[in-house]
């Protein structure tokens, strides 16, 4: 199962990530979990500075973007 954190105060930018991380998963037929971190101190935990961010399966993917459905595939395979 595939962890993704998405980091984000909750902002239109980091609810589309959320939405096109969550499509990514179900195009890939992938068991997921999706997890929506908006907590600051948390976030800069992962030692991220901008939002949106995406995590999986711990590791910072990315920061600042919002990446399209086929990129965070790539990144789930």
């Amino acid at each position: 199962m595939k962890k993704i954190k998405i980091l984000g105060t909750g902002c239109k930018r980091c609810q589309q990530l959320a939405e096109n991380a969550e499509s990514a998963a179900k195009n890939l037929g992938i068991d997921y979990e999706l997890e929506k971190i908006t907590d600051l101190s948390e976030i800069v935990k992962f030692g991220v500075m901008v939002t949106p961010a995406i995590v999986i399966d711990d590791q910072v993917k990315a920061s600042g973007k919002v990446l399209s459905p086929d990129v965070i595939g790539k990144m789930l395979n």
